[in-house]
């Protein structure tokens, strides 16, 4: 059985190559991650937020996320047992990676893609308003300023974009949200597993996390993430893109109904 692209899902792949095509320039410009950097700052939520949801689901409480300007961000937990230390360890470069298959897959699916900007910016929202600013209150701490500010001008923008941009226009800034989140979760991922190699002392990682809990070196951690993520997004791609052809069923002559 022969394996193609969908030819419905060539426009969205010619969307998304374009999306990806105009990241990849963007990193040999110099200067240029000014422009990306509001994406950079939309991952790191995403990814605090992977690690926030984690600890929900293995019983933890959230005492608070922060994103600082460098792009860097942490949550602070409870922590449980080991099976759920490993869940939230594993659940912030995983996360992104994950949020960004499932703004290709919600695209594919024919979401709109202003619902899905808008729903974007109601989870960073949340993200901020519940445990950047009142859980770190509620903690005894003060909220992050920064994060607050982030939180809240990248919701206006998303939902912005949502409302006055042309559906091409904002079917773009998805695939090239989504083209972020993947592309940030990859080289991230390539960051920790330098930091995780034996030359490298006292880096502060996910992975270094992993191991305290498990006793298995981080760099072990740092691979199998890096796999894992390569199968989200080879699973995403297929769902996204490819269909299979049936030769023993024919296409049918349907025609489309003219526009009244």
């Amino acid at each position: 059985m022969r394996i193609k692209i969908a030819h419905d899902a060539r426009p969205q792949v010619r969307t998304l190559l374009s999306a990806t095509a105009l990241a990849v320039v963007l990193w040999f410009i110099p200067f240029a991650e000014v422009l990306t950097y509001p994406f950079r700052i939309f991952v790191t939520f995403i990814h605090e937020g992977g690690h926030a949801l984690a600890a929900l689901l293995t019983g933890n409480s959230v005492h608070g996320l922060s994103v600082a300007l460098n792009g860097s961000g942490e949550v602070y937990s409870t922590t449980g047992g080991v099976l759920s230390q490993m869940f939230v360890s594993s659940a912030g470069y995983l996360g992104a990676m994950a949020f960004g298959a499932l703004l290709l897959i919600l695209i594919r699916r024919t979401i709109a893609a202003r619902f899905v900007l808008v729903g974007s910016a109601a989870l960073i929202l949340v993200l901020t308003v519940g445990y950047g600013f009142f859980s770190p209150l509620m903690h005894n701490s003060l909220p992050s300023l920064f994060t607050l500010v982030a939180g809240v001008a990248l919701p206006v923008a998303l939902i912005a974009a949502a409302r006055f941009a042309p559906p091409r226009v904002a079917g773009f800034l998805v695939s090239f949200l989504a083209v972020q989140c993947v592309l940030n979760a990859l080289f991230d991922l390539k960051t920790v597993l330098f930091l995780s190699s034996p030359f490298v002392v006292g880096a502060h990682t996910d992975a270094l996390n992993m191991a305290s809990a498990t006793g298995i070196p981080a760099f072990f951690w740092a691979i199998v993430w890096i796999g894992i993520a390569f199968a989200i997004l080879s699973m995403s791609l297929r769902a996204y893109a490819v269909s299979r052809d049936k030769p023993s069923q024919p296409d049918l002559p349907f025609e489309d109904p003219l526009e009244v």
